[in-house]
Formats: structure tokens, C-alpha cells, sequence
């Protein structure tokens, strides 16, 4: 298997040949079509645990399959989604139909998440990982006032806003886009730094960063405006900083159908 000559810590897309996974795990979300859906496999091609399967075939929408990439980060077990949810960005359309064929046929993209470290105001650190984005909102009526850095150069002394995020390529689709960021390839070796609802200053839309950079996130006047950080499913209430960076010793492995990739999938995204 030859992978794709990359900056180190990017997303990629291996060039592989086709591979057969053999013993499959179906998990699902708690959606009724997902574990019918579910049912209908397991009845056709079997189920083995999910610590002895090749691959495991995530059966939800995106949440379901954000949440199934976080279960099995570093396992080394690629996961197959099929969209039994609503948008399903990144899953594979259901078909029940040549399961085996559409796995080994399907095109491999490694995906690297970012660590987040927060302090909240107590100053207990917390550590989680975050494939999408890792984001700090504002936790009251009031603005949040942050400072920005990055690799420890102050970049922006305060910004006024609800919040701001940073984002993968892989998470560009998401909160990302909602919030009026840029959409990024597979493979683009950048992440975003998007305001949300940026107050001051009013015409700043983010910032493109190297995806080896440390971001800083200073928390000003946290007693009277309070954040929370997330990465992903993973909030930490109350923090007075937060840093993010993409954490290249971990992975995860996803399949993607060849005649619906992931960069077919951005770019009708933005024509769309």
C-alpha cells in the first residue's frame, strides 16, 4: 500500500488496491430505521464483536458516526458509515445489496483529530480530541471577549463575538460552514479559525492557519462572560483558556465510495 506524499499531520487519501474485510461489526444508532437497518445486515452477512472485526459499518448520521470514530480512535479498525440519519455528509448512501464488494473497493482517508487542552476556571485541565472542530461559545447573555494566538503570537488582542471555532478539513462541512467558514479539501494541510458572530471586529471572517500550528484562546473577563469549550461531544463548562492542535499520534481510518468521495462530497457542497 503506497499512500499519497503529504506535509506531516495532514488528512490524506491512501492509493491502495481493493482489500477484503472479512469479519464485519454492525453498530447503530438508536434511530428506528438505523437499527432496522442494522437487523437487515446482521441478517444477511452476519456480526463478529467489534474488537475482532475488520472493519465496522456504522449505521446513523453523522453524529452517529462522529461518535463511532471517537469510540475506535487508534484501533486501527476502519469504519464504514451508512446513512440511516438525515444529512449524512459523511456517510455512504444504505444499499443492503454487495456489502463485501463496496468495502473492498472502497477508497481509504486517514484523518488526524485535533487535541484540545482546556483550563477552566478552577484550573483543572481537561484533555479531549476533536475530528470536527473544537469550539468556545459564550455561556450567557453577554458577548465573550477572547484573545487569540498562534504558536505564541498574540494575533488578535480581543475579539468580541459569541464565539469562535477551530476547524478540521474534515470538520469544514459542519459548525464550520454554519458559521460562515471556509469549506476545506481533504488533504489541505490548514485549519480554520472562524468567529462566530463576530462583534469586533465586525468585518474579521477568520483566519486559514498551517495544520501544524498551536492555537491559543484566552478567555478575557471570564467571571463576568463566561465560555464553555467543546470538542466535539466533549464541553468543558467555564474555561479561561483553551488550546488546540492537530495531534498527528492519532488516527482514524474511514471508507468512502469511490463513485461518492469525499472530495466529490465537498465540492458539490459548494456548488450546490
Amino acid at each position: 500500500m503506497n499512500e499519497v506524499a503529504r506535509p506531516a499531520g495532514q488528512s490524506s487519501v491512501e492509493a491502495d488496491s481493493p482489500r477484503a474485510y472479512g469479519r464485519i461489526a454492525f453498530v447503530a444508532s438508536e434511530a428506528p430505521d438505523a437499527l432496522l437497518a442494522q437487523a437487515q445486515l446482521v441478517g444477511r452477512y452476519g456480526n463478529v464483536a467489534p474488537e475482532e472485526a475488520d472493519v465496522v459499518v456504522a449505521l446513523g448520521g453523522d453524529g452517529f458516526m462522529l461518535q463511532t470514530l471517537h469510540r475506535f480512535r487508534d484501533s486501527g479498525t476502519p469504519i464504514y458509515g451508512m446513512n440511516r440519519g438525515s444529512i449524512g455528509f459523511l456517510m455512504n448512501s444504505f444499499r443492503e445489496e454487495d456489502l463485501p464488494a463496496r468495502l473492498a473497493a472502497a477508497q481509504r482517508v486517514v484523518i488526524h483529530p485535533l487535541m484540545m487542552e482546556a483550563t477552566d476556571v478552577n484550573g483543572r485541565q481537561h484533555r479531549a480530541w476533536a475530528f470536527n472542530e473544537v469550539s468556545l461559545i459564550r455561556q450567557s447573555y453577554q458577548a465573550a471577549k477572547l484573545r487569540i494566538a498562534i504558536d505564541g503570537k498574540m494575533r488578535m488582542e480581543e475579539l468580541i463575538c459569541d464565539g469562535v471555532l477551530v476547524a478540521t478539513p474534515a470538520g469544514s462541512t459542519a459548525y464550520n460552514l454554519s458559521a460562515q467558514g471556509p469549506i476545506l479539501p481533504i488533504g489541505t494541510p490548514l485549519l480554520a479559525v472562524t468567529p462566530i458572530s463576530a462583534f469586533r471586529p465586525r468585518r474579521w471572517r477568520g483566519a486559514l492557519v498551517p495544520d501544524r500550528a498551536r492555537v491559543d484562546i484566552a478567555v478575557l473577563e471570564f467571571e463576568k462572560r463566561p465560555v464553555n469549550a467543546t470538542a466535539d461531544h466533549f464541553q468543558v463548562l467555564s474555561v479561561v483558556a483553551v488550546r488546540a492542535r492537530l495531534d498527528q499520534s492519532s488516527s482514524m481510518t474511514m471508507l468512502v465510495d469511490r463513485d461518492h468521495s469525499i472530495e466529490e462530497r465537498i465540492l458539490a457542497e459548494q456548488f450546490g
